[in-house]
């Protein structure tokens, strides 16, 4: 495996499979993240990179690494900044990355950056007593509980189904609710 061979494991066809590519799509999400919503954790850009399989777990690391050795990137209170230096790779040679890698790890950024800040609100654990397994689903708004549901599911992969399913959607799931409570209706 040459120098500028990226670990192929775990990427999709169409994939980046280059060292230099990894790094420039790096670069190129940081700035565009912190110019439309918030600089990216470590976590947001693994979650979104390694769900649509676009580059390999260990080339991510070590990019990342890599990139603020170099001074092109930096991590301030847990999120990655892009520098001066890295601004200008990004501007530079982004394009030279097929567009199709580009646009699918923009909209898997925006993903991943949704589900922490529902996950922030939307709160649901699952746990397992005498074999029945409860998902516990909290709103959470400024700090205080406004909503809580305990439900009991038959197994422990529907259990996660149900806990994630939550977390997308509690806002949707609490209005439903509260509506269907206070409709008027047939007595």
């Amino acid at each position: 495996m040459g120098h500028n061979d990226a670990f192929t494991g775990g990427v999709k066809p169409g994939g980046l499979t280059s060292t230099m590519e990894v790094r420039i799509l790096l670069c190129y999400l940081i700035k565009t993240a912190a110019k439309t919503a918030a600089p990216l954790t470590r976590q947001e850009l693994e979650n979104a990179l390694l769900s649509e399989e676009l580059v390999n777990y260990f080339e991510l690391a070590g990019g990342l690494g890599d990139l603020e050795q170099q001074g092109m990137i930096r991590l301030e209170d847990g999120r990655y900044r892009v520098t001066d230096k890295g601004s200008t790779v990004a501007d530079t040679l982004a394009y030279d990355l097929p567009r199709s890698v580009r646009e699918s790890a923009a909209r898997a950024v925006i993903r991943a950056q949704t589900w922490l800040r529902k996950a922030a609100q939307h709160k649901a654990t699952v746990t397992a007593e005498n074999g029945r397994y409860l998902v516990d689903c909290r709103i959470e708004d400024l700090g205080s509980e406004v909503f809580r549901l305990q439900l009991e599911m038959p197994d422990p992969l529907t259990a996660e189904a149900v806990k994630h399913r939550f977390i997308e959607q509690g806002s949707e799931i609490f209005a439903l609710l509260m509506d269907a409570l206070t409709r008027e209706g047939k007595n």
